[in-house]
């Protein structure tokens, strides 16, 4: 599939925030109406509590503030297959799990993404007010009840993307990872719901500004869990990292093993270039869709066995 285990050059970055955790996914995600992530234990969210306009957010990074490598070569890292579609059950994920003291990733997960300390009930675990900001719309929430978990790359788009290989404790620790901060995310309910279990091939925050961070994170996501895409989902990715968000950077990515080989060096730039026996050459990938020569397929001009990643003939499909 994609990556198992990323170079040191990557190993970093992630959980060097100490107790940096994230959280959840969608209460129907993969259903008739689903949602990328649980609003809380019980199914979706449902507040009794009083609920205050959100207030627009005072600022929104709309630069890329990161030293990690380009969003563009790690996607280069990505094989492109179509998705597996077939045998999810969103109950194989046991989500949400319990930690230390009795707290759920969703608390877990709303304790960190808090601007301000959280209010905690005396228990010590459940939530009762905070300060969120919502990414995707530029919003801010001070009622647990009107924020969901949100799965960035969902369960079901997990699932699909090659999850359906992993082992139950590999998918347990997918959907309850609190090490990258960026799986999970604490956001508004409208947009929970909205992006439900979409790819960016469909689906994009409303907030413009956000773009540009989030197709950036979904590509160091899948990344690191050695998650798959599909040739829309990568296209469109791509045409982005090529246009408005040219020279976007991720934080370092410490990546999962789950089984499937992976390069031990980031890909070189996109280009081909002729290797010492005069035949075509492609660094990587991206280097050989780029030249519009993908797929590559034995025995023909820059077939090389270190791009075919499933070892069937046929690299880069």
């Amino acid at each position: 599939m994609v990556i198992a285990a990323l170079a040191t050059v990557l190993l970093a970055g992630c959980g060097a925030e100490g107790p940096r955790q994230a959280g959840p996914a969608p209460t129907t995600e993969g259903g008739t109406s689903p949602t990328s992530s649980i609003a809380n234990t019980a199914g979706p969210e449902t507040s009794t509590a009083t609920t205050e306009t959100p207030v627009a957010a005072t600022t929104v990074t709309t630069t890329s503030s990161s030293d990690g490598p380009l969003a563009l070569e790690l996607l280069g890292l990505i094989t492109v297959e179509n998705e597996h579609a077939d045998g999810y059950d969103r109950t194989l994920f046991a989500y949400p799990a319990t930690f230390g003291g009795g707290c759920n990733t969703r608390e877990m997960v709303l304790k960190r993404d808090s601007l301000t300390p959280a209010q905690i009930d005396t228990f010590g675990c459940k939530v009762v007010a905070g300060d969120w900001l919502s990414l995707y719309d530029g919003l801010r929430f001070d009622q647990p009840g009107d924020v969901e978990i949100d799965h960035v790359v969902a369960l079901k788009e997990a699932w699909d993307s090659g999850a359906w290989q992993w082992s139950a404790s590999a998918l347990t620790a997918y959907a309850n990872d609190l090490v990258d901060v960026r799986t999970l995310r604490a956001v508004s309910m409208t947009t929970n719901r909205s992006k439900s279990d979409k790819d960016p091939s469909n689906w994009l925050p409303p907030d413009a500004n956000d773009v540009c961070r989030y197709v950036s994170e979904w590509v160091a996501i899948k990344a690191r869990w050695n998650l798959s895409m599909d040739e829309s989902e990568f296209g469109r990715i791509r045409n982005l990292l090529l246009g408005q968000c040219a020279d976007w950077r991720v934080d370092p990515i410490d990546a999962v093993a789950t089984g499937a080989p992976a390069p031990s060096t980031l890909p070189a730039a996109p280009v081909a270039t002729a290797a010492p026996t005069g035949d075509v050459y492609y660094a990587n990938c991206t280097a050989a869709r780029t030249a519009g020569a993908a797929p590559l397929y034995a025995g023909s001009p820059g077939y090389r066995t270190a791009l075919d990643r499933d070892h069937d003939g046929v690299a880069c499909e």
